[in-house]
């Protein structure tokens, strides 16, 4: 047996847990599907191990497994099976990726270069952007800009290569040839991320150019900056001299490369095609940070929160991008239904950057969804305090803060939020809704209520909230047969929102449709949860109101009854 075998065999039976027979084996394919389905990559591996030892030479189950232990970033257990693969003549991009990859950590550069394009190759970019660095990695300069330059003839290529040919060029000193690639074409190559506004932040700083830089990057990132951003705006403006950290080697170019690639993926493709090329740019550069919080980010669109907050957690305490990460993993604490953790995460993260307004409204909103108002509340309150005039979110702070106060019976507090919203952002539809809903059912202003919510319907009139909040305005207006074409449509939009259901009932009553307001209460007994906390949807009051009707539970209420009309 080869070595290469050698090595898959081991990989497999290290993962094998259950007997061997035919059941297993049919039954190891059937859950390494769900498990790839459902996007789990640590059970589609140890699955798709468990198939492979039943049909060792199924090229579907072998990339499938080289795809689960690259989403990984288990380069080196992808490696014998892509090789053995390749052994087999087999075609397979991501083969191919883990197998380049393994070489380009082994610093095999001629090897790299050596390889056929067309049945080892990743891609026509991925492949040039390497080979330039390869070349470089062998010791010519001179040949890796020529490489680089080749890829730049590439019709749509000219800014990757670029980027990489002023990467290459400062890695090695030459600052100066870095910059006149930055500047070429008013600065176009600075905008095509965050990590080359801050690569020519760096560059402008070895030139000397400490001025320059603060005011490139006050441009780039509209004086919007981050803890990060902050960071390094404050060692420009003390006239230090940043060292050029992006890209310091060879190997630290090749993970640029793939970081490159997997950012422009990130949208376009799949996400766990995109996470490959970013685990692979941490494969060879492990303290990649903008890689690691993609990485992240990746995992928790793909569902998979655990591995993200494990991934975020890799962000070291003394990086610039701490904050950001601690974020980010409060966020993913949170959606894997970890709210306690989630918000120790970021009080401590409060009191580490008690200046700092982000920390606060991610505070906010996670106490407001536990409905822990008054938390929430003093969160919104240091969140504002810290929040810059003009900031584009101040509107949305007032506005929840707001919410906050109208749910703890502080009306007037609430009032003033939500109309301060409105100073910032008159035409905002969720602002325009909640204050008029809420003068609808404190029976106050209906007039101004009214107005309120017909902008906000003309924003959104797709809105189920939205357009029932109207037809609820008019009802209490007393405009009943107006009201009920709008409820109908809310009820299409929602059709089993237990509160618009109610309203509609009340809304048929009132014109005299009995019998289907007594149907459309039923519905909305059937779409109350047992832990339905709200209680704007009362199973009690729609049961008294199925037992006597509306004017008598009104009554009972307080309030007068309703004119209802005659027949149904």
């Amino acid at each position: 047996m080869s070595l290469v075998k050698k090595a898959v065999a081991a990989v497999l039976v290290s993962a094998l847990a259950l007997p061997v027979s035919a059941d297993v084996g049919a039954g190891s394919y059937l859950a390494a599907r769900q498990a790839a389905y459902d996007n789990d990559f640590s059970a589609a591996a140890d699955y798709f191990a468990r198939a492979l030892t039943f049909d060792p030479k199924n090229p579907a189950l072998m990339e499938n497994m080289v795809l689960s232990q690259l989403a990984l970033g288990r380069h080196e257990q992808a490696y014998p099976i892509a090789q053995l693969m390749q052994e087999a003549g087999l075609k397979s991009q991501v083969a191919n990726i883990a197998i380049a990859v393994h070489l380009l950590a082994e610093e095999r550069y001629q090897e790299v270069l050596d390889r056929d394009p067309e049945t080892r190759g990743v891609g026509k970019l991925v492949d040039g952007l390497v080979a330039g660095w390869a070349e470089m990695g062998l010791g010519s300069v001179a040949r890796a800009l020529a490489q680089f330059d080749k890829v730049a003839d590439e019709a749509g290529l000219r800014g990757f290569a670029n980027y990489h040919k002023a990467m290459a060029l400062a890695s090695v000193g030459d600052f100066e040839g870095a910059e006149a690639l930055f500047a070429a074409d008013d600065g176009a190559l600075t905008t095509i991320s965050r990590r080359a506004a801050l690569a020519r932040a760096e560059i402008l700083s070895q030139l000397d150019r400490n001025d320059q830089a603060l005011e490139m990057l006050a441009d780039v990132f509209n004086g919007s900056f981050d803890p990060a951003l902050t960071d390094i705006a404050d060692r420009l403006a003390a006239g230090e001299t940043l060292p050029f950290s992006l890209v310091r080697s060879v190997r630290d170019g090749l993970a640029e490369v793939f970081f490159t690639i997997g950012a422009a993926l990130n949208g376009e493709a799949a996400d766990d095609f995109t996470l490959i090329y970013i685990r692979s740019a941490v494969h060879l550069r492990p303290d990649h940070i903008d890689a690691l919080l993609m990485t992240a980010g990746l995992l928790e669109s793909l569902g998979q929160y655990d591995l993200a907050v494990a991934t975020y957690k890799q962000i070291p305490s003394d990086s610039p991008d701490y904050h950001a990460a601690e974020l980010g993993r409060a966020e993913a604490l949170r959606r894997s239904a970890k709210p306690d953790a989630a918000i120790e995460v970021l009080e401590k993260l409060a009191k580490d950057y008690p200046t700092q307004p982000q920390a606060f409204v991610a505070l906010g909103d996670l106490e407001r969804q536990q409905e822990a108002y008054d938390r929430a509340a003093a969160a919104y309150d240091r969140a504002l305090e810290f929040t810059e005039a003009g900031a584009p979110n101040l509107w949305f702070l007032y506005y929840a803060r707001g919410i906050c106060h109208e749910r703890l019976g502080n009306w007037p507090g609430a009032e003033a939020d939500f109309r301060s919203a409105l100073e910032l952002n008159p035409d905002q539809p969720q602002v325009l809704n909640y204050l008029g809903y809420s003068l609808v059912e404190k029976q106050e202003k209906l007039d101004e209520a009214l107005d309120l919510i017909e902008r906000a319907v003309a924003a959104r009139p797709d809105s189920g909230y939205i357009v029932d909040s109207l037809g609820w305005v008019l009802f209490r207006l007393g405009r009943y047969d107006e009201a009920v074409g709008h409820m109908e449509r809310a009820v299409e939009l929602m059709p089993v929102d237990p509160v618009v259901n109610d309203h509609l009932g009340d809304v048929l009553w009132a014109v005299g449709r009995v019998r289907e307001a007594e149907f459309q209460w039923k519905r909305a007994l059937s779409f109350i949860k047992p832990d339905d906390t709200d209680g704007e949807a009362d199973p009690d009051r729609i049961r008294r109101k199925l037992e006597i009707g509306l004017d008598r539970v009104l009554a009972e209420e307080g309030v007068p009854p309703l004119k209802v009309a005659n027949g149904d």
